[in-house]
């Protein structure tokens, strides 16, 4: 089998690329960096499908950010996640790819709907503005490949899921997502001996997250099952699986475990003119449950491996 990896350099794609290699030993794995491979150029992206004939695609890629990335280059949010997602698609489908998978994103759900969000609940009110570029992107994405199972008979998949993070991450504090950028933050603030720490919104808002390898764990066994478990479990006018931990907590209280695992003993600043976002993402996880899948990292793991990493990366030793 011959599978293709598109996002391999990211935080998503750096742990499926570990997973299939773990999991697919016999298979040929395939993953050009977007040097090499340019997604939102479809001729480019054509020819390459046409030449390496993947069996299976798993489409990782995609311009990703915290809530001030996402409300900052909006038009290059929908843009380039747009070119790629239907690049990537129509390719695979004129390369007569076997599978699919495209990675969606919780954001793709109503602002304010009920708790936890079943698969269902997409398109039943409006966006958080914030990200709401991000968000039509991936419902395109997930559209598309209901389309083309539709008229074409393709088994190509989607998945949803939660706030991802783990080793790789981008902890910058303006572009990252909260946990990392919160590592960052909380760090710099130990080493300069700070009082306190800034923490943007009111830290009331909750947030569901998973580990980067858990999630690639889920992705290569939704990929694993055949057409027809698939389609038992989705629906044909939502035919994708949320992946979640099931569990939510608030960024205040991230916050405090963060504190606790870099040993930073100064005070939590909220900047309550910056704004919240959506206020829940509980992410509805029956169906992954019917999967039989289950975490291997607890949250209070996940932090102490993403710490242990952003370290590493920034050679501080403290």
């Amino acid at each position: 089998m011959k599978i293709l990896l598109l996002g391999s350099s990211g935080l998503v794609g750096n742990s499926l690329l570990k997973e299939l290699k773990k999991s697919k030993k016999n298979s040929v794995i395939l993953s050009p960096s977007s040097k090499n491979l340019n997604l939102i150029d479809f001729d480019k992206t054509k020819n390459y499908l046409n030449k390496v004939k993947p069996d299976h695609v798993y489409l990782a890629a995609a311009k990703v950010g915290g809530i001030y990335a996402n409300e900052k280059y909006q038009g290059e949010f929908i843009y380039e996640n747009l070119m790629i997602s239907t690049n990537v698609i129509h390719a695979s489908y004129l390369a007569n790819v076997k599978k699919l998978l495209f990675l969606g994103s919780s954001c793709i759900y109503p602002k304010k709907t009920k708790q936890p969000i079943k698969e269902n609940y997409l398109l039943t009110g409006s966006l958080e503005p914030t990200n709401s570029a991000y968000a039509v992107s991936k419902i395109a994405g997930i559209k598309m490949c209901e389309a083309y199972r539709n008229q074409f008979n393709k088994d190509f998949r989607s998945v949803m899921p939660t706030n991802i993070y783990g080793k790789n991450d981008n902890f910058d504090n303006l572009d990252s997502h909260v946990l990392p950028a919160l590592i960052n933050k909380i760090h710099q603030a130990k080493i300069e001996n700070r009082d306190f720490v800034e923490v943007w919104g009111t830290g009331k808002p909750k947030r569901d997250f998973m580990y980067s390898d858990d999630l690639a764990r889920a992705c290569v066994k939704i990929m694993n099952i055949s057409k027809m478990k698939y389609n038992k479990l989705c629906h044909k006018n939502y035919n994708f699986i949320n992946i979640g931990s099931g569990k939510e907590i608030s960024i205040r209280d991230l916050a405090n475990k963060i504190c606790k695992v870099i040993g930073y003993d100064g005070k939590l600043k909220f900047n309550t003119s910056m704004k919240d976002g959506t206020y829940r993402k509980l992410l509805d996880n029956t169906k992954l449950a019917k999967l039989n899948f289950k975490e291997k990292f607890s949250l209070d793991e996940g932090i102490k491996m993403t710490y242990v990493d952003f370290l590493k990366k920034n050679e501080k030793k403290i």
